[in-house]
């Protein structure tokens, strides 16, 4: 079995996603790390080939190129500017759809014929350019959406009332970004509706924690790193397992002609199907606030 991974952008979230990768038994065979920096990317290819003794999954890791992309199962981009103290996503817009602009070139001149998985910000706009760019199906084309703001909500949950996260049932969807939202009237825990929980007040404090989440790190130690870099490890394992898992990945919406986080099924073929869950009025204002969001900020590049 071959699955090849490359992973375009070897910064803060490029690394943490190869080290879990490292550390979490998956299928993936191959490793091959891209990035302008080749000297620190040695390093890092040095660095985690000494891990293999004690290591779950036996990964070959290696310096590669654009050649790579062509018998790669899944190519990973955390490349792009990283978001500073004080910026938005969408700061990074302008700099980061040129980048991507090169980036995805180049992975299709070499005859990719995978799965694209994004996790550069402003997420969901660096998705729908990877999927305009490479011109593959829209099943074929995954960002890492909202898995990560959906880990943190049900993180939060589960330290509030006490419950493992895996009973709870809860997804933030929408803009991966400032207009993501949760909506609380699908949410339940071990069955029993959210509301027989918690408040109303404490839910949105949960939400604004949620969200503000990202700005809090950043602020504290400078760049997010270790989340995302497991959720991508999830998402990959969800393809090459073939697990038709849901997860609130960002992937195309044809009506709309964007891309943004909502369930999805996910598996070998990407994402299989998107689903989409019964909203109240205010739940609907919301999403449709989060689609005319990402809408703008595509049309400004």
């Amino acid at each position: 079995m071959n699955n090849k991974v490359v992973l375009i952008g070897c910064g803060n979230v490029g690394m943490a996603y190869a080290y879990s990768l490292m550390n979490q038994r998956t299928t993936v065979t191959e490793l091959a790390l891209i990035d302008i920096d080749l000297e620190r990317v040695s390093g890092e290819v040095l660095d985690l080939n000494h891990c293999n003794q004690f290591a779950d999954t036996k990964l070959k890791v290696k310096v590669g190129d654009y050649t790579d992309c062509r018998d790669a199962k899944i190519v990973v981009i955390c490349a792009g500017s990283n978001q500073n103290v004080g910026e938005t996503r969408m700061d990074l817009i302008h700099k980061n759809s040129k980048i991507f602009a090169t980036i995805v070139s180049n992975v299709m001149e070499n005859y990719f014929d995978g799965i694209f998985v994004v996790a550069t910000n402003p997420l969901d706009v660096m998705t729908y350019l990877t999927l305009k760019y490479s011109k593959l199906p829209p099943n074929r084309v995954i960002g890492s959406g909202t898995t990560l703001d959906t880990a943190r909500l049900r993180y939060l949950l589960s330290e509030k009332v006490g419950i493992c996260t895996n009973n709870i049932e809860s997804y933030v969807i929408g803009e991966h970004g400032d207009s993501e939202f949760v909506p609380w009237s699908n949410a339940s825990i071990a069955l029993k509706n959210i509301n027989e929980f918690l408040t109303t007040d404490e839910m949105m404090r949960i939400e604004e924690e949620v969200r503000n989440s990202a700005y809090e790190i950043i602020n504290k130690k400078g760049a997010t790193a270790y989340g995302i870099g497991i959720c991508l490890t999830g998402i990959t394992k969800a393809i090459l397992e073939d697990k038709n898992i849901v997860l609130t990945v960002s992937s195309y919406d044809k009506e709309n002609d964007i891309c943004i986080s909502t369930p999805a099924v996910v598996n070998s073929k990407g994402v299989r199907e998107k689903l989409f869950i019964p909203l109240t009025d205010e739940e609907t204002k919301k999403l449709e606030d989060s689609i005319q969001t990402i809408k703008e900020a595509i049309r400004n590049i």
